[in-house]
């Protein structure tokens, strides 16, 4: 099957199966808009994995479909294209079981992956504490093992998203006493329905509460779930990081495609399109959008061996953040006056969620300030400050 082929059977897939009770889930649950219909976005995920659709780059041995980068380009392409909800399944699919398939044992993998491949587990990622955002090596959770091996854990995370809808989480904590920065690390499975641990919701700006603090007071884990070795969460904790810009990254760009539509056909609507100036960051909108797709095909473009982190790579987060902070500014000059009360009219209200969430994206997953360092010093070869 050619990669039209492809395309058609996707669109065709997703025009006969996103109607119904789906279809509110329409362009629904995406960044900012996360508490929308959870339930029924579980359902939409075991629909999709009925239909083949998740795993689609995993190794056939483990339940994928084992599809060539193109491929999996084009389903996230149309799925966004067509409208397709935000994926709850997201953390466990893209981050949660490529890391498994790397690095885990035999039984972790047997144990999770099924879980994660029918939509029936969903996943929670606790990295980010209160004194450990982007300077990830700076937590202090810690994790000890009691007499029959089984880990305990006590500590904070936050900002960890959908934790309130997951059953499981994956922790970095800090496993040998007194070690610092990125020595001493552990990587472990957690279940979240149990004593020892509670999850308080953490109310945004937009009104929603999608992220969460997840509270661990001896909270407890098995012995065999544990990712590496003991001492080795940084490793495992970075590799799990490296699938966070693959193949989906595309897809995000397909929503921002989405939103930057709404923003035009406002314009066109209230007549903000008379504006030149506002013509003008419209066309600069759909030049960055273009510049951040071709550097994701270059991020994506087959390795060369190099173990050197590729300069594209580098510089994606900082682009895309800044970009789509600049949208939601815009988005807010194109509806005016009447952006500032909250709007009933759905594509009013969408670009207020999307000024709102975007606020946080040059904070989220490393500030400005660290991916600048970032840049200069892993990109640019610049000793550190």
């Amino acid at each position: 099957m050619n990669e039209q082929q492809f395309r058609q059977e996707v669109a065709d897939w997703m025009a006969t199966h996103l109607v119904g009770r789906f279809a509110c889930l329409k362009h629904r649950g995406g960044p900012g808009d996360e508490e929308a219909f959870p339930a029924l976005r579980k359902e939409w995920e075991q629909e999709l994995a009925a239909g083949g659709w998740v795993g689609l780059g995993w190794p056939k041995a483990h339940g994928g479909r084992d599809l060539p980068l193109a491929l999996q380009l084009a389903f996230h392409e149309e799925y966004v294209r067509a409208g397709g909800p935000g994926r709850i399944g997201h953390i466990g699919e893209t981050l949660m079981a490529p890391t498994l398939i790397a690095l885990g044992t035999p039984a972790q993998q047997a144990r999770f992956l099924p879980g994660i491949r029918e939509g029936r587990e969903y996943w929670a990622q606790g990295y980010s504490e209160p004194g450990a955002g982007s300077d990830l090596a700076a937590i202090t959770t810690r994790c000890w093992q009691d007499e029959d091996g089984r880990w305990r854990l006590q500590g904070q995370k936050v900002w960890t998203s959908l934790a309130h809808e997951s059953e499981w989480i994956f922790v970095v904590a800090r496993s040998t006493p007194g070690s610092v920065g990125r020595e001493g690390l552990s990587f472990l499975l957690v279940p979240l329905d149990q004593p020892g641990i509670e999850i308080h919701p953490i109310r945004q700006m937009t009104g929603e509460a999608e992220f969460n603090s997840v509270f661990f007071d001896g909270a407890v884990t098995e012995a065999d779930c544990i990712v590496g070795k003991p001492g080795e969460g940084w490793k495992v904790a970075m590799a799990l990081l490296g699938f966070e810009r693959g193949v989906s990254t595309l897809g995000q760009q397909m929503h921002f495609i989405h939103e930057l539509q709404l923003v035009i056909d406002v314009a066109r609507a209230n007549g903000a399109a008379r504006d030149p100036a506002i013509r003008q960051r419209i066309a600069d909108a759909w030049v960055g959008l273009q510049g951040l797709r071709y550097n994701g095909l270059r991020m994506l473009e087959e390795d060369t061996g190099s173990t050197k982190v590729r300069p594209e790579a580098l510089i994606y987060k900082y682009a895309w953040s800044n970009w789509h902070r600049e949208l939601g500014q815009l988005a807010m000059d194109v509806i005016g006056v009447a952006g500032d009360v909250r709007s009933d009219d759905d594509a009013l209200r969408r670009l207020q969620q999307v000024f709102f969430f975007s606020r946080a994206d040059t904070i989220y997953a490393g500030t400005n300030e660290i991916q600048l360092n970032i840049i200069a010093e892993r990109g640019l070869g610049m000793p550190r400050g």
